[in-house]
């Protein structure tokens, strides 16, 4: 089941002497974190926190909250992590949100062979995301997230097929890391 609130940020500091925070991003980008009017406190969406202004500024995103206007209320939300309503944020078909990929099984789309489970994803390495597979024994396998070998993804379901190119899956390959 996927989750309603999804984290997308933590408060980091405080930013000058009005209630001024410094969020930093667990998003694609900061400019996707500054489109929300409001934020939350929980996974359940029960602490809101209307914005008055996000903007992004170097690393992170600076935001301006309607009940935090003292350098004291900012201080005590430092360490706070960050949630955004799924359904503040629509997205385009064929797009997902990292959250609901990990843990997602991970096969074959030939063979049904099961290779485990998604355990990390891996930003822009090169023109494309990477995927690390977690096999059943504490091995992970790192599978380039492009289009000719990620064939299917149903987080409904939580299985994504893959058709991966020939010895990705055979241990010889530089693609294999020990897990920790």
């Amino acid at each position: 089941m996927k989750k309603p609130y999804l984290e997308i940020g933590k408060i980091v500091g405080t930013h000058g002497v009005r209630g001024e925070v410094k969020i930093q991003p667990w998003c694609d980008s900061a400019e996707f974190l500054c489109g929300f009017s409001t934020l939350y406190l929980d996974a359940n969406g029960k602490q809101p926190l209307r914005t008055s202004r996000l903007r992004p500024h170097k690393n992170v995103v600076l935001g301006v909250f309607q009940t935090v206007d003292t350098m004291e209320k900012a201080e005590a939300l430092r360490g706070k992590i960050l949630y955004m309503n799924r359904a503040d944020a629509p997205l385009s078909e064929g797009t997902f949100f990292v959250q609901d990929l990990l843990g997602c099984k991970v096969t074959d789309a030939d063979s049904a062979e099961e290779y485990g489970v998604l355990s990390e994803v891996i930003p822009g390495v090169g023109a494309n995301d990477v995927w690390a597979v977690r096999s059943a024994d504490g091995r992970e396998t790192l599978v380039p997230a492009v289009p000719n070998i990620v064939l299917e993804t149903d987080v409904d379901a939580g299985v994504i097929r893959i058709r991966p190119i020939q010895g990705l899956f055979d241990g010889k390959e530089s693609v294999i890391r020990d897990a920790d």
